[in-house]
């Protein structure tokens, strides 16, 4: 079994949190796939970015802010 380092982007209105995982490559079976582990991380930043939690989700992520720009 491979793995390999990505990032994963998780986009929640005005926040965006890139989420470092690991992607698995087995030969035998369907792939690539996220770790259990990774999968519950992402779906923990999208929570904590969806209640407003940017504090929780930056311990799991890098956070960014989004901010519009009017032409």
């Amino acid at each position: 079994m491979n793995k390999r380092k990505r990032t994963k982007i998780v986009h929640e209105g005005n926040h965006v949190a890139e989420v470092d995982v690991e992607l698995l490559e087995d030969p035998d079976g369907w792939s690539p796939y996220l770790s259990l582990e990774d999968a519950y991380r992402l779906d923990d930043v999208r929570e904590a970015l969806r209640r407003g939690d940017v504090k929780t989700a930056a311990n799991y992520s890098r956070v960014f802010s989004l901010t519009p720009i009017v032409v």
